[in-house]
This record gives structure tokens, sequence and C-alpha cells, in this order.
């Protein structure tokens, strides 16, 4: 099938699923989940292959196409939780007595056909076709060359899992040719997620008219205060940083108070570099370290740039300035320091004396996510089911007309119900 066939197929497939019942879909989430895991040897030997052909790429690149069986059982879970979630289909928002024996009713609805870009990561796949049919979507993806087996495995998996017709819901389509074609399907596809590099998001934005929802940059700060306590704040920073430095929500800029530099500052470089994360030097640092390539750089490696900062307002200002608006931590003792920084920092995910890697989508109980969004537009942040929906207006009447409301006969009554 060419790609706007596919795209068809998945409309088609979602308006099906949108008519099942609560317990049907959760059945169809629930054989998926199961299909993944008793096929875990074939899913990992794609994976493998895959691997295989990928040693001459970047570590950073390497870490995100690898699977393990780990990640296998964390995605399994992550399927369950999604069908464990409350329906999110015809949830009624509000009720108004219009008038009379006129009643409307706001619901929530699926947003039509997605259109999922991904670079490297296979296990976004079976995680977003998970919130897709939770939220009654069609899905179509284009996953990159690197995973190309691992994600045709996964795609085999789900597919046969659900059966026909619910199995088109699901397409998967090859080939960068294919890209372009899709980012023409603007009366198919209602909305384009990419996850990848800020080149491939900007490649997206400037070449379609569908609606885009993502995010360029991952350029996470993490913000030592004066008052911090010195033990979280290493524990914090280096899990920040380390934990998987290719992640968007990994610390790339660490703003310390000026007065840590004579008070502690240098253990927290010191624990950095113990977890083998090169230092650049921002503004600032007194300390002998090579340049940063800019201060709004995105490493996605062990790298990282330390910044001095005079002041709270001054750590906002320097966020505001050099960040992307993803995630940003505070770790401090101060109380009143912790409530303006989560008041004041205008980013889609605010912390206080926590990792930035807990901005995810598992990690706060979405089940996965589709994707992390910086807009401020429709979704923010990790984008669950909720982040999938639009709402649909219902209004049920008695045969009723506008002309005696126009005529003054009858009056509107918007009546909350």
């Amino acid at each position: 099938m060419t790609a706007r066939e596919q795209a068809l197929a998945a409309r088609r497939a979602s308006r099906t699923l949108q008519t099942l019942s609560t317990q049907q879909r959760v059945d169809a989430l629930l054989r998926v989940a199961a299909a993944l895991w008793d096929q875990r040897a074939d899913i990992l030997a794609a994976n493998a292959l895959d691997m295989e052909a990928a040693v001459h790429y970047a570590p950073a690149l390497v870490a995100r196409l690898r699977l393990t069986e780990r990640k296998l059982e964390e995605l399994v879970a992550g399927v369950r939780a999604i069908a464990a979630q409350e329906e999110p289909l015809g949830r009624v928002l509000r009720r108004t007595e219009l008038a009379e024996g006129l009643v409307l009713r706001q619901e929530t609805a699926a947003l039509g056909v997605l259109l999922v870009i991904f670079e490297s990561r296979p296990d976004a796949l079976p995680q977003i076709a998970a919130l897709a049919l939770r939220s009654g979507n069609g899905l179509v993806l284009k996953g990159g060359s690197e995973a190309a087996r691992s994600n045709a495995a996964l795609h085999r998996v789900i597919t046969e899992a659900l059966g026909h017709p619910l199995g088109e819901a699901i397409a998967l389509v090859h080939g960068r040719e294919e890209i372009a074609a899709l980012l023409a399907l603007d009366d198919v596809i209602d909305l384009v997620i990419p996850r990848g590099s800020n080149a491939l998001v900007r490649h997206i934005k400037d070449n379609t008219r569908i609606p885009v929802l993502g995010h360029a940059d991952g350029i996470c700060h993490v913000y030592v205060d004066a008052a911090a306590d010195l033990d979280k704040a290493v524990a914090i920073a280096v899990d920040s940083k380390a934990d998987y430095p290719a992640a968007c929500n990994a610390m790339e800029t660490l703003l310390l108070h000026r007065d840590l530099v004579e008070r502690g500052g240098e253990r927290i470089l010191d624990a950095l570099r113990a977890a083998g994360v090169a230092l650049h030097g921002g503004p600032g640092a007194p300390w002998e370290l090579p340049a940063p390539p800019s201060l709004a750089h995105e490493y996605g490696d062990y790298a990282a740039t330390i910044a001095v900062v005079d002041d709270l307002d001054a750590a906002i200002a320097h966020i505001h300035r050099y960040g992307s608006g993803h995630t940003d931590a505070i770790v401090t003792e101060d109380p009143d320091a912790a409530a303006i920084f989560l008041r004041d920092v205008d980013s889609a995910a605010v912390f206080h004396n926590a990792s930035t890697r807990f901005s995810d989508g598992f990690r706060f109980g979405l089940g996965a996510e589709v994707g992390i969004s910086t807009s401020r537009i429709h979704a923010r942040g990790p984008v669950g089911v909720e982040g999938l929906l639009t709402t649909r207006w219902k209004l049920v009447g008695q045969g009723d007309t506008v002309a005696p409301f126009r005529r003054g006969e009858r009056s509107f009554t918007h009546r909350k119900l």
C-alpha cells in the first residue's frame, strides 16, 4: 500500500476502534502486552541484528537502539498500565441546559490519525501504539532505518495480536522517501509528533501543513541553590546527567549559586567527573574548563556545561534565555526559593529536589508517552492518553429551532447540569 492508502486504512480502523466498548479495547491492549512478552525472543533477535549493524554509530545512538528483556518487561508493564486507566473516550466534561428540553454536552473524543516519526528508539513503537489504541486514534509510524528490523518485529507482533481490522489502525511505513508523502497528507493525518533530533523536528515543521506537536531541544537545567543539601545536589546532578545522557530529559547545564564555588561546588563536579561526564565552563565558572559549544547546547552524551549564577533570579533568567522549556530543577532546602522557582520557571516540567529524569510518561504514571511537548498549545510535557484527545459537542433537542429565540418567544437558560 502507498503511504496515503495506509493512512486512510488507519483512519477507517480508528473509527472501528472508537465504536468498541471499553472492555473490548482493554482486551486488545492486554493481547498486545501478552504478545510482546511471549515473543520477546524474536523481538530481541531482530534487535540484535540492528545492534550488529550499528557498530560504527555514536554511543548515544547505540544506547537508544538497544532493547533488553528488562526494557521489554517495562514496556509490557506500561501497556498494561494504559489498559488499566479510566475510559478516556466519551467522558462528559460539561452538560448545559441551553433552554427547556434542549441539552448540550461536551465529550472527549479521539484526535483521528497521528503520524509519529521517530529515530533510534524501537521501544517507542509499542508505547505509542498502546497510547493510540487506548485513545481510539489511528497511527502511522515511521522509524529510523537503524532500527528497521526491531521496528518490523514489534509492529508484526502488535498487529497480529490485534487481528483484522484493528491491526490496520497501526501502520508502519519504510523508506525516507515516504516522509515527504506523509507530510503532504494534511487531509488525512491530524497531528504529527516527531521524536528525534532538533534537525528532524525543524525539518518536519518546515515541510508540512499538518499541526506538529513536540520539542526541538531538550536543554534541561539543574540549579543548585545556596541553601541546597549537598548530598541531594550530588545525587540529583549525577542522576540527571549520567543515568541516560542520550535522553531528552537529561541535564545539559548545571547552574551553581556563587556561594557554592567555595563551599561544595567542587564536590558536585568531582562526582560528575567520576560518572564519566566531561565538563565545560560557562559564565562565572572559575575552574579551568573548556568552553561549551554554546550556552544552549544539547550534548546528548556524557558532557555538561557548568555555570555560576549570583542568585535565584539570575538562575531563572539563564534558564529562560538558554533553556528549551523542557524540564528544569532546583535543589534547595529553602521553601521560599523552591516556591518561586516552581512558579516562575516557564517550562513544561519544573521540579524541586528531584532529578530531571523523572520527566517521563511512564514515571508520571501515564503508562507511556507519545512524546514530550514544549508547545503551549494543546498538550505540554509528557504526552499520554489525555494529550491525544480533543472534544466534541453533542446537542439533544425535541425539534428545536433557532427562530423562536430570535423572535423572543423562547429564552436561553444556560443552566449548568
